[in-house]
């Protein structure tokens, strides 16, 4: 008797081509190179096929090409990387001190140098979250590169009209000469499988930013190195420098950076004092803290931290900024500019340096008895995936003084964890208060008693959930399937974001195994939701939260400072 096969479902599929993705990748980084066009990246296609991520919309139609999701990625990847067949992923390696001139992606912070016309260098100093995402993305870009290209040939194989004449505005557009864009969109729309209205929203959306090349620009060039591929074998190729594989998974970053972060705690006297650790943005908490104070005279009539907040996010009053730094300045707060390659900047409040009447009201704060008992606030910028892990398990250990016997055990009393991340049942901008950690594609769940309950949230106007957050290998590495499964099986997830997993297994280890910081320490995880990618229209690739985003943010914010003086 034949055992017929058990059916996989659509979300066992869906996992098994993410632990796929995930070790193919890692076998090229170990590997040294690739190239798109051959047997290992057919590989990162197939599977990512398979998974049909949500981020990426279209990406298994045949002739459509996805527009949400190309915007989106070209927003994280160097301006120009289309033009190049040679992309290089290298460490910090001292390009920074050379003469070529560092690009940054507007969503990204990582440095990108242009080598020659055809070669690209960027640099991964983030861990392999940060290298999985790029190669993620630049599979998906050429998938859609491949389309353009069979967009762009008649039923005979002979290019189209419509290909020739693109190449002509393109050319017009570099020398900056007048085009008939109602005639070139009519040519987008047969290259990209789109509508001409469709062409024209995605079009304006590349023009509004100004570290992305147009959608003339960026189709023609996908579309020109995936014809010099098919036709005259001119390959691209993706290599990783052997400095980056002698790095990537030591600290070999996050050290430095905890290093000099310890180091400025020590010379201001402050490394002994209670420290509340919060992983957010470098604006909320200065915001919060000395935003309504410092535009008092500007500002008339905004009471609240939400309602100068949210005047301070408009593009009319960005001159008014800079005056919050500056009192922010001159009540305590030290700023750590990141000289380490990690990206993560640092912000050190010292409370004993607290002007009462500068600080906002409704924060409850007051002055401590003695200067040894004032709490010190290390704001962290956000990590990005497994560099969470990297970052916190770093700064949690005690420093040893350079040159001396001296160690310091970090004195931790509180970590407070704002984040942003895609929610599964609910709208942007709604809250998830967790209970859990869960890594995905792993046996590995850290439950935590959180400080933080949905009940100090509710009644503000946005929605609350509680339960476990799935921490994923990428967001681009998501589907409806897998997210579904999440949701409705007994895990009852309430969103997915890439660092919370990462943050807790440092945590832990530092205060039940390591034992070098306080087990009793209080621990309070946030996030609002920046999309919710089981809802058409409201994933990563339809946009940020904007002005939307202010309220949850400092709806988190002030509840953690609140926590904060209350001891």
């Amino acid at each position: 008797m034949i055992i017929p096969s058990p059916t996989r479902s659509r979300a066992q599929e869906s996992r098994a081509a993410v632990q796929r993705l995930y070790i193919a990748m890692r076998h090229l980084l170990i590997r040294g190179s690739y190239k798109p066009g051959g047997m290992s990246g057919k590989t990162l296609m197939d599977n990512l096929m398979i998974l049909r991520p949500e981020i990426y919309g279209s990406i298994t139609d045949t002739e459509r090409v996805e527009l949400n999701g190309l915007h989106y990625v070209c927003q994280r990847l160097p301006k120009g990387i289309e033009e190049c067949r040679f992309i290089r992923l290298i460490t910090r390696e001292g390009y920074e001190n050379s003469h070529f001139t560092p690009m940054v992606p507007p969503k990204r912070r990582r440095n990108a140098y242009r080598i020659d016309e055809h070669e690209l260098y960027i640099e991964m100093t983030r861990g392999r979250s940060d290298i999985y995402d790029i190669l993620t993305h630049l599979t998906f870009l050429y998938a859609e590169a491949s389309k353009v290209y069979r967009n762009s040939l008649d039923s005979k194989g002979r290019q189209k009209r419509e290909w020739r004449l693109l190449a002509e505005i393109v050319e017009h557009e570099r020398k900056g000469e007048d085009f008939s864009r109602e005639t070139a969109y009519t040519y987008l729309s047969t290259l990209l499988g789109r509508t001409y209205d469709e062409i024209v929203a995605a079009s304006q959306r590349f023009a509004d930013e100004e570290h992305v090349n147009s959608l003339f620009h960026v189709t023609y060039w996908l579309g020109h190195l995936a014809k010099g591929e098919f036709e005259d074998d001119l390959d691209r190729e993706v290599s990783f420098s052997s400095s980056l594989r002698e790095k990537t998974g030591h600290h070999y970053y996050g050290e430095q950076w905890a290093e000099a972060v310890k180091e400025v705690l020590l010379d201001k006297d402050l490394i002994e004092r209670p420290l509340h650790i919060v992983s957010a943005n470098l604006h909320s908490i200065m915001n919060a803290l000395f935003a309504p104070a410092a535009t008092a005279q500007k500002l008339r009539g905004h009471k609240t931290v939400f309602d100068v907040a949210r005047t301070l996010s408009q593009p009319d009053y960005r001159n008014l900024r800079p005056v919050v730094t500056q009192l922010a300045l001159k009540n305590g707060m030290t700023e750590l500019i990141d000289t380490s390659g990690s990206n993560i900047g640092v912000q050190v409040f010292d409370t004993a340096a607290f002007d009462p009447k500068h600080v906002s009201d409704e924060l409850g704060f007051a002055p401590a008895e003695r200067r040894e008992d004032a709490p010190v606030i290390l704001v962290m910028d956000y990590a990005f995936g497994e560099q969470a892990y990297e970052s916190m398990d770093e700064l949690l250990r005690p420093y040893h003084v350079p040159g001396s016997d001296r160690v310091y055990d970090m004195p931790v009393a509180s970590i407070n964890i704002m984040g942003k991340a895609g929610i599964l049942e609910g709208i942007k901008g709604d809250l998830m208060i967790p209970d859990a950690h869960i890594f995905e594609g792993t046996a590995d769940n850290y439950p935590f008693t959180n400080d933080f309950t949905a009940e100090q949230f509710a009644d503000q106007g946005l929605g609350v959930y509680s339960g476990p957050m799935v921490t994923v290998l990428g967001t681009s590495l998501q589907n409806r399937e897998i997210l579904e499964y999440f949701l409705e099986s007994s895990w009852k997830a309430a969103g997915l974001e890439m660092e919370g997993a990462h943050y807790q297994k440092a945590i832990q280890a530092a205060t039940h195994i390591r034992k070098s910081v306080n087990p009793e320490l209080k621990l309070r995880y946030a996030y609002y939701a920046s999309d919710n990618p089981l809802v058409t229209g409201h994933t990563l690739a339809s946009g940020n939260l904007g002005v939307d985003g202010v309220k949850p943010t400092y709806l988190i914010t002030v509840e953690i400072l609140k926590q904060i003086f209350a001891g």
